[in-house]
């Protein structure tokens, strides 16, 4: 008496109901759950489906590949085809639990992959449903700089230049740590691969030191390449001694050889002459003697 009698509550109904939905959707979670897979461009790709299924069941299946909604490989009572986009590039695995794999890969592979699987008992139901993503990257390798030359006395110019990469790329150009324009820089994309190119020209001071760095960007990432330019200096040292080339030496005894020739020559002509004149003389000497010596005789 007195006393207050606690009476027993049963548990909602809607309680088993949603406890019953958490059930089913971790099930659905479970049977569904996706991976990614990340690759890149001309790579092969492993997309597991993660279903077993044994050489005898595979005449009562129907395997199903398909991106986006859009077919890629189907096996139906053992028998695979592969749709035109996928054919001769992508596998089907029957002993890694209906897994495929995909050669050569592009761009436009990347997306969503669904393997669904049908078992006939007494028709065919879906019992296993899993989907995989695929990404596909297009890494730029490390950019090259190449050295053009002189664009004219104190103007140097250099070249900065990357392909194969995705998505498109920005390029700039720092100089001692700061942005400098470049003279031009031109990107270009393959139709066919969807890959990009980039290509800058910048031009400079030689009279200057330099530390330059190419940066391309492109997406998250970036590459990157130096460069450093070291003005020429006047050399101090005394200049070591060379001996004269053939050619000057040339140059330098034909007159002497010419102009002594021409001497000696006329040297020649006035001794000759010199003793042509000699001779003369004595010639006229002699005569002169004689005339003298007949005159003489008859006074004798």
């Amino acid at each position: 008496m007195g006393q207050t009698q606690k009476r027993r509550t049963t548990p909602p109904e809607c309680s088993y109901f949603k406890l019953f939905q958490i059930l089913v959707i971790a099930g659905v979670f479970y049977f569904s759950s996706g991976t990614q897979v990340t690759k890149l461009v001309n790579d092969k790709a492993h997309l597991p489906c993660g279903y077993n299924i044994s050489a005898g069941e595979l005449t009562n299946a129907r395997i199903y590949w398909q991106k986006n909604n859009e077919m890629v490989l189907s096996v139906i009572h053992g028998k695979t085809d592969v749709w035109h986009k996928y054919k001769n590039r992508t596998i089907y695995d029957t002993i890694d639990n209906s897994s495929i794999v995909i050669l050569g890969l592009r761009l436009s592979d990347s997306g969503e992959y669904s393997c669904i699987i049908q078992m006939k008992k007494e028709e065919y139901k879906v019992t296993h449903k899993h989907s995989v993503t695929l990404l596909v990257r297009a890494e730029f390798p490390k950019p090259n700089i190449t050295d053009v030359g002189n664009q004219s006395t104190n103007i140097r110019r250099i070249n900065c230049s990357t392909s194969g990469g995705f998505p498109k790329p920005h390029l700039l150009w720092l100089a001692n740590g700061k942005e400098v324009n470049a003279i031009k820089t031109a990107i270009s994309q393959d139709p066919a691969t969807e890959l990009y190119s980039i290509n800058s020209v910048l031009d400079f001071n030689v009279t200057n030191n330099h530390s330059f760095i190419c940066v391309v960007k492109y997406g998250n990432e970036t590459v990157s390449k130096s460069f450093t330019w070291q003005k020429s200096e006047i050399p101090h040292a005394p200049v070591s001694y060379q001996p004269p080339s053939l050619y000057l030496l040339l140059c330098l005894f034909v007159p002497v050889f010419v102009i002594s020739w021409c001497l000696l020559k006329r040297f020649s002509a006035r001794q000759r002459e010199r003793r042509r004149r000699n001779d003369v003389e004595s010639i006229e000497m002699e005569r002169t003697s004689s005339i003298y010596s007949g005159t003489a005789e008859p006074s004798g």
